[in-house]
């Protein structure tokens, strides 16, 4: 059976605005069942361990999908989750991929954490695939070759694109915005349409654009592993 790490965020402030934010739950349930449905075994990581924020956003009506819907009534799944390992205590030679989901979480933690930095390039260089969806590529931001260059540099790729943070006016929230600091450090962005379902594959590294990406950027990684 093939292992997939999931990586989720600790992070649940959204910047100074006194709201909550977290990861994006489409953006781990519909993963989370394309992966388990072809049977994979899931496991969940996050950088304190425990149960990881949901987005109070992601939670409302509007943002329900069947994935949600099926993951709200999925007493184990829940349970897993609540129970996410420790990233610090996680092997990339445990696993056969690397699957990050956004929300705005990332932005804060997975962008500057150090045991994601290691993680990352253990999966990267040992020849696995990493994905990362929306605001996740943030933790592929360290990660970086021998001679420093970043993994992401020369690299096709794709992830919350500036617009997008914009027309959820969260533009002056985050830390920094997405698009360009990937392409600060030499990825080949690419987008299209807001909200559209895009993904992005270039060697090992599998990106998605925005949460409607999340599903096929799951698919695709199940079909580059079968061709394994």
């Amino acid at each position: 059976m093939k292992k997939v790490l999931f990586v989720l965020t600790s992070h649940d402030e959204l910047g100074n605005t006194g709201k909550k934010t977290g990861f994006w739950l489409e953006e781990f349930a519909s993963p989370y069942y394309e992966f388990i449905d072809n049977g994979y075994d899931v496991t969940i990581a996050s950088p304190k361990g425990g149960q990881p924020p949901i987005d109070p956003k992601s939670n409302l009506e509007e943002w329900q999908t069947d994935s949600t819907r099926r993951f709200q009534k999925d007493q184990s799944a829940q349970e897993k989750l609540a129970n996410s390992l420790v990233l610090s205590e996680v092997l990339a030679t445990d696993y056969d991929t690397l699957f990050i989901p956004g929300g705005h979480g990332p932005m804060w933690d997975l962008a500057t954490d150090k045991n994601l930095k290691k993680l990352v390039e253990d999966f990267y260089f040992g020849g696995k695939f990493v994905s990362a969806v929306c605001h996740a590529p943030a933790g592929l931001l360290q990660a970086a070759d021998k001679d420093g260059n970043s993994i992401l540099k020369d690299k096709k790729v794709t992830g919350f694109t500036d617009s997008e943070e914009r027309a959820v006016h969260l533009e002056n929230v985050v830390p920094f915005l997405l698009e360009d600091r990937m392409k600060e450090l030499g990825g080949k962005f690419e987008k299209v349409e807001n909200f559209k379902p895009f993904i992005v594959t270039d060697g090992k590294l599998i990106t998605g654009q925005n949460p409607a990406s999340s599903f096929v950027a799951a698919q695709k990684v199940i079909e580059m592993l079968g061709k394994n």
